[in-house]
């Protein structure tokens, strides 16, 4: 695939094969963007996992100190109270059934999904829909929770979930170019830590094989990892 000319300029601003100190590889992403809009700044981690092993499909959640940039478009399968809290923390989609019904039917006009956990019976037969968009609701990413309103203020101020791929790459959003090397440099760390405490303990060896960071339609930048948290 050819790339533009403005990709290929910056690209030259990035030493091919060098891992940059942490904060510096943050800078070259910011000034290697190459969209006329706030693009986002994302981090690829990858890992020394095997997905396909249950103990090292590891997956959680992290409350990035100074967000996302993004809005999210939070919808929330409860009823009852636990609807009407939802409602009064922010939710931007509160339902049931009729919800579920027009899921089915292809609407996926939101980005996350929080459920109670009474109503993942019927939100469990949309798992063919919603599994493969990263959508289903899951205890260990906090979005199916007793505690609708903690779930939703969580997720509206910046919360992000992390899993693998199939060949063990976690792919995070960490903030935008507008955020700076210094706020980008926060949210990294967080998301590094949590990670690192994520290890399962059967992994022997290397854990982080390689880390980069980018803006949207922006070149990689190499992280040595072991910067992050200097």
């Amino acid at each position: 695939m050819k790339k533009g000319k403005k990709y290929v300029e910056a690209s030259k601003l990035v030493e091919k094969g060098k891992a940059y100190n942490a904060l510096e590889a943050l800078e070259l992403a910011c000034k290697t963007s190459v969209t006329k809009f706030d693009a986002s700044v994302d981090v690829a981690f990858r890992l020394n996992l095997d997905p396909r092993k249950a103990e090292q499909n590891i997956r959680g959640a992290i409350v990035l100190p100074n967000g996302t940039g993004k809005e999210q478009r939070v919808l929330v399968v409860a009823r009852g109270a636990k609807a009407q809290e939802a409602t009064e923390a922010g939710a931007d989609i509160v339902g049931d059934q009729e919800l579920l019904d027009k899921i089915s039917h292809g609407w996926l006009e939101f980005d996350v999904i929080v459920a109670t956990p009474d109503m993942m019976g019927q939100l469990g037969k949309l798992g063919k829909l919603l599994g493969p968009k990263g959508l289903m609701p899951n205890p260990k990413t906090g979005t199916v929770t007793m505690d609708v309103a903690k779930a939703v203020k969580e997720l509206k101020a910046g919360k992000v979930t992390y899993r693998p791929d199939k060949v063990g790459n976690i792919h995070v959003s960490i903030g935008k170019v507008s955020f700076g090397a210094q706020k980008l440099l926060e949210n990294l760390k967080v998301v590094y830590d949590a990670l690192m405490k994520a290890r399962p303990s059967t992994i022997k060896g290397s854990y982080v094989k390689n880390v980069a960071v980018a803006s949207t339609m922006g070149p990689g930048v190499k992280v040595d990892h072991l910067t992050i948290t200097q």
